[in-house]
C-alpha cells in the first residue's frame, strides 16, 4: 500500500536487490536485508502505515518501528490492503475478513503510551534505522 507522497521506495533503481519490477515482493520483514534495503523497507512501512491509520483509525503507538510484533502486523496489513487495492486479488468475502480482523489487528497494536505522530516521531524514527543499521540510498541522507 502506498500513499501518495514517494518515500523513495518506488524510485529503486534496477541495481538494488529488491524491486517490484522484477515480480518479486518486497519482504514482509526487513530482517535478512541489507543496510540500503533496511532503510527504504522502513521508509515504505512508515508511509504505509500512516495511510493505514488514516484509512482504518488505526490506534498506532508511538515506537511502533521498535516492536517486532508490531512492525510484522503493520507490514503484514500493509501488504494485504495493497492486493486489495491494486486489484491482484478481487474477493468480496476476503476484503470482508481484512475489515473484521482490524480489531484484532488493534489489539496487536496496544503496546506503546502514547499516540502516533508521524511530524513528532520521525526523528526517533530515523535514529532507530540508524541503530539497526540502515543506510539511506546514495545521495538521500537522513532527514535533519
Amino acid at each position: 500500500m502506498n500513499g501518495q507522497e514517494s518515500s523513495g521506495w518506488d524510485e529503486v533503481g534496477p541495481d538494488d536487490e529488491l524491486g517490484d519490477d522484477d515480480g518479486r515482493r518486497w519482504p514482509l520483514t526487513w530482517l535478512g536485508l541489507d543496510p540500503r534495503g533496511r532503510w527504504l523497507w522502513f521508509e515504505r512501512l512508515w508511509t504505509d502505515v500512516g495511510a493505514l491509520r488514516e484509512r482504518y483509525r488505526l490506534a498506532v503507538r508511538s515506537g511502533w518501528w521498535e516492536d517486532q510484533v508490531q512492525v510484522e502486523t503493520l507490514a503484514a496489513l500493509a501488504a494485504w490492503t495493497e492486493r486489495y487495492d491494486s486489484g491482484e486479488w478481487d474477493d468480496p468475502a476476503g476484503k470482508l475478513g481484512l475489515l473484521f480482523d482490524l480489531e484484532r489487528v488493534t489489539a496487536l497494536l496496544r503496546d506503546g503510551r502514547d499516540p502516533f505522530h508521524p511530524e513528532r516521531d520521525r526523528t526517533a524514527f530515523v535514529r532507530h534505522l540508524i541503530e539497526i543499521g540502515g543506510q539511506p540510498p546514495p545521495g538521500r541522507g537522513p532527514p535533519p
